[in-house]
């Protein structure tokens, strides 16, 4: 079916150029043809060369925009900014051309007849306008005349019965192309001046005209008869017989519109044509580079980094491709470079003992490595595609708090306790923000330390035991040595009353009595050394802090107590006992830490941190606490005071520990140190706290 369609084109195409080959070989101009055989030669071949470059521009017109149409039929790349390239360029083209062809054909049709009949009526409408004026100059000038004359003195005294002044009157016809001049008196009679000879009128036959003056006294009138200086009759006769020339010369104008248009024909195809193939060619040394480009940019985005653009380009083009070769040439050693150090990285994962997790912004897992399988069973980190669907929805809330805490400040770490596997995990999970902003992902580091904090809490309870056990162990012997050699001392003393001696028999024997109670009191709390489970209730934070601080009443020598509690707080879990004594303890420390400041002042505020936590903020203006301390801080044992046992802080973080609370110590500016406690906002039932500022 194609090569049917082909064949018929073809032949098609065939006659048209036959068709074409006759009509040109038929072409006449008229009139404006050739006169010699030279000029005919050259005119031929002028016109041959013209017939085929046209031709083979419409062949090159019509070849390009059949491909250009196949290329938009299949979508090919750059078809469509050929096509407007294309069109933009013979819009450009066409709008002159169509103008100028219909201004040259409006010209032809419409002016024409006026070119070759207008010169004619002008000539006749200036020979009459040129009569008029000359007819007017000439009656002036004899009516000009014929006063100077009519009021000269020598008329005057003429008509006064003088001498006839020949001399005068003989100058007035000879200086003003006058014919003839004369008096006509009042009674009718006439007086000749001048006359011109009869063979100088006869010669001339041209028109004469009258002009008269009144003479001044009534004397009559003066008639001056003066002479066209040009016959306009003859010269209208001989003009109208240049007319008839030209007008038989304007018969021809309908050949010559013929052949101005058919002229005007070929050189519109022809301007058409070269502008067609101008704008293919531009179309084209376009489009190639923006073609390949686009080819290359949808390989690049294919994964083929190694694939380079050669096509040929020129100008800002060829900048643009070498920059986009250099662009693929850098993104793919950037690339590899990536790869390395991804392998790298997953190598360093791997080897590591710690479980990392690396989450997107809305909590999806995107990568863990081999040891997070120590730490939860393979088969649920195989399976988890979201943070949840690892940790016990009782933990969910702590881990929520973590990721919210290191979007605010970078990096968030708590120990955390899970049920896992039918077991218990302590963990110590660390949380970094990738970066500060929303959709910014986590990383998060998990390490298994339930060994290491169980060996910690046995150590750490061990000493606080033995210590307690040292310091109440130490005063109880004395005080029962004490009590029995008072007892024998008074058993000697022969003159002591009876009543004495009993009085003194009986304290001593309670005395031995309670220092064996205590001993046994320490021993036991060597062997048991806990402190009470606590038992929290929703509570308001605000109020449990003024309970805690109404213990301070009176008793701050010399320190400024600052509170400022924060009103509309969430309630938080709190045994208020337990809480107390995390308020004594930090206080009391702040107290100490001050003992040698020239500012003592204590500062205890409230704040909502989250939707989900509330900080409690106590501030000192002490020496503050060194980065090496601030580590140990919380150990038991280690203590910065001169006195003490150490253990007040240690307590205040199992309190802070058993109530889900995070505690840690910053410095303060622009001296002392800030501790920060915060808890776990209570869901349901929150009710406001109420607002308080107080000055001690």
């Amino acid at each position: 079916m194609t090569h049917r369609y082909r064949l018929a084109f073809g032949l098609t195409a065939l006659l048209g150029l036959t068709a074409l080959v006759i009509w040109q070989g038929s072409f006449t101009v008229g009139d404006y043809g050739p006169r010699t055989t030279e000029q005919t030669y050259v005119y031929w071949g002028l016109s041959t060369l013209i017939f085929l470059l046209t031709v083979l521009l419409a062949f090159m017109m019509f070849r390009d925009a059949a491909k250009l149409y196949a290329a938009r039929r299949s979508g090919q790349e750059g078809s469509r900014i050929r096509t407007k390239i294309l069109v933009g360029a013979l819009t450009l083209t066409f709008l002159p051309t169509i103008f100028l062809v219909l201004w040259s054909v409006e010209v032809l049709n419409r002016n024409l007849d006026k070119w070759f009949s207008r010169p004619a009526e002008n000539i006749r409408f200036n020979l009459n306008e040129i009569g008029r004026s000359l007819e007017s100059e000439t009656r002036q000038k004899g009516r000009a005349l014929a006063r100077w004359v009519a009021t000269s003195a020598e008329l005057r005294a003429f008509m006064a019965a003088g001498p006839m002044p020949s001399d005068f009157f003989r100058s007035v016809c000879e200086g003003g192309q006058v014919s003839e001049a004369h008096i006509v008196r009042p009674d009718g009679g006439q007086i000749s001046i001048c006359e011109a000879p009869e063979t100088e009128r006869r010669a001339g036959a041209r028109r004469e005209l009258d002009e008269k003056a009144e003479i001044p006294g009534g004397h009559g009138m003066v008639v001056v008869r003066t002479i066209m200086p040009v016959d306009l009759a003859r010269s209208a006769s001989e003009i109208n017989v240049q007319i008839l020339n030209y007008d038989k010369l304007a018969s021809g104008r309908k050949e010559t519109r013929s052949f101005y248009l058919r002229l005007l024909l070929l050189i519109t195809l022809f301007i058409l044509f070269v502008a067609t193939w101008v704008a293919l060619f531009l179309a084209r040394q376009i489009t190639s580079p923006v073609t390949a480009l686009v080819d290359a940019a949808r390989a690049v985005r294919g994964g083929d980094l190694s694939y380079r653009v050669t096509a040929p380009a020129t100008d800002e083009f060829a900048t643009l491709v070498r920059a986009f070769n250099d662009m693929t040439q850098n993104i793919q050693a950037g690339r590899e470079e990536l790869d390395n150090r991804r392998r790298f990285i997953e190598t360093v994962l791997e080897s590591i003992p710690t479980g990392v997790i690396s989450l997107g912004h809305d909590g999806s897992i995107q990568l863990v490595n081999q040891a997070l399988c120590q730490i939860f069973p393979a088969g649920m980190v195989a399976a988890a595609r979201r943070l949840p669907d690892l940790i016990p929805p009782e933990n969910e809330g702590e881990f929520s708090r973590l990721l919210k805490r290191a979007r605010r400040t970078g990096t968030a770490n708590r120990q955390v306790e899970l049920a896992i596997d039918g077991g218990t995990r302590q963990l110590s999970v660390t949380v970094s923000a990738i970066e500060a902003r929303v959709s910014s992902g986590f990383v998060m580091v998990l390490e298994d330390t339930s060994e290491l904090l169980r060996a910690q809490k046995a150590a750490a309870w061990h000493e606080v035991a033995r210590r307690i056990a040292h310091e109440l162990k130490n005063p109880l012997t004395p005080i029962t040595l004490s009590a029995e050699r008072i007892e024998r001392q008074i058993g000697r003393c022969e003159g002591a009353p009876p009543d004495v001696k009993r009085i003194i028999h009986d304290c001593c024997n309670i005395i031995g009595r309670e220092a064996i109670s205590v001993k046994n009191l320490v021993d036991e709390f060597g062997r048991f050394a806990r402190f009470p489970s606590a038992q929290p209730v929703p509570s308001d934070l605000n109020q449990a802090i003024k309970d805690a601080l109404a213990v301070f009443e009176g008793r701050l020598s010399g320190i400024g107590l600052h509170c400022s509690l924060a009103p509309g707080l969430p309630q938080v879990s709190l045994d208020r006992e337990q809480f107390k004594r995390v308020i004594v303890n930090l206080v009391d420390n702040a107290a100490e830490a001050m003992s040698g400041s020239p500012l003592r002042e204590i500062a205890v505020s409230t704040a909502q941190a989250g939707p989900d936590s509330v900080e409690l903020t106590v501030a000192d203006t002490g020496c503050g606490i060194s980065t090496e301390d601030k580590e140990k801080l919380f150990l038991p044992s280690f203590s910065t005071k001169k006195r003490g046992t150490g253990v007040g802080l240690a307590i205040v973080s199992h309190i802070l520990a058993e109530h889900n609370a995070q505690i840690r110590v910053e410095d303060n500016k622009p001296v002392g140190a800030r501790f920060i406690i915060e808890f776990p906002a209570v869901t349901s039932g929150a009710s406001a706290g109420s607002g308080l500022e107080v000055t001690v």
